[in-house]
């Protein structure tokens, strides 16, 4: 791949089995932010939508479409939208990634731009005002902030919708967190973030293809990014819990040695509490030969190329072969 690309302003956006709404969403780009935008709109693998490249041309915007070999789910689509840019358009100053459902507005983009251009932020990330989610999925989404936190000990309110500088986006192109968890990498990347309240959009056409698992999958992978903050943390609860039981061992052995024990409650009192202390005892060992595992042990980042089954443009005069 030896071509280079000549933009400022970068659109990066997943788009799987919905044709009509990238559509749409290409259209409304062009309409609220013109003909500079360049858009890297990465096809997840579609079967029975594959998206075109004539939806851009008839959007009349530049840009390039990136046909995947096989489905690799949105975040990694996101990352392998984010190592192109990286890679092939290193000119480029404004990077945002955004959903290509409609939910994403592209009319409050220049309020993300906005915030972008103090010097002391690197990124800048959509926080929502309001949603147009079930109550089943606000509710899962408080729960999953809540465990978040407890577990990592970090806040996460926030999704894809971002816009990045350009030494943000050679920083997270380089991280392996990215090919996990988009929100997670960008908490685990040490960049500077800002946040800007938004309101969230109704999808343009279709239905969204998250269910329930999909959702509790990504807010688990979410966590596996701070895998080892978050095994440390349940090592630490197990070895609590386990110092817990050998108290109250001590204080049920004392109260049988001065009779105030009814007949019976001691035996199975010792009993459960040395259960709690063997599998709580062998939960912390577990946790900590993980956690010692996943220091000792390095992932390779992949190779973003590999995934890739070709590459449409919208507009072969806008490139520069080198």
């Amino acid at each position: 791949m030896n071509e280079f690309i000549s933009a400022s302003l970068v659109i990066v956006t997943p788009v799987y089995e919905d044709v009509e709404a990238s559509n749409l969403l290409f259209m409304e780009l062009r309409k609220e932010l013109g003909p500079k935008i360049y858009i890297v709109a990465v096809d997840d693998g579609s079967v029975q939508q594959p998206l075109n490249i004539e939806s851009m041309k008839t959007a009349n915007v530049d840009g390039v479409v990136i046909k995947l070999k096989r489905n690799v789910g949105h975040q990694r689509a996101i990352a392998i939208g984010l190592n192109y840019v990286a890679d092939q358009i290193p000119n480029a100053t404004q990077v945002v990634i955004m959903d290509s459902d409609g939910e994403d507005l592209p009319a409050t983009i220049p309020n993300l731009l906005m915030r972008l251009s103090s010097s002391e932020v690197d990124i800048v990330v959509a926080q929502r005002k309001s949603r147009v989610e079930t109550l089943r999925f606000r509710a899962f989404y408080k729960v999953y902030k809540w465990l978040f936190k407890i577990m990592s000990g970090r806040t996460i309110s926030f999704g894809n919708f971002m816009v990045l500088k350009p030494s943000a986006i050679k920083r997270m192109a380089a991280m392996q967190e990215l090919w996990t968890h988009l929100a997670g990498c960008v908490l685990n990347s040490k960049l500077r973030i800002a946040t800007c309240p938004l309101d969230r959009g109704p999808r343009y056409a279709g239905q969204s293809k998250m269910n329930f698992v999909s959702l509790a999958l990504h807010g688990f992978k979410g966590m596996m990014v701070f895998a080892e903050d978050v095994l440390v943390r349940v090592g630490i609860a197990c070895a609590g819990v386990a110092a817990l039981s050998v108290i109250f061992s001590i204080i049920a052995i004392g109260l049988k040695l001065f009779s105030y024990a009814t007949p019976g409650w001691f035996s199975v009192a010792l009993g459960l509490l040395f259960l709690v202390f063997l599998q709580t005892g062998a939960l912390t060992l577990m946790t900590l030969m993980l956690t010692g595992v996943m220091r000792s042990g390095i992932i390779d980042k992949p190779d973003y190329i590999e995934f890739i089954e070709n590459l449409n443009y919208a507009n072969a005069a806008n490139r520069n072969r080198a």
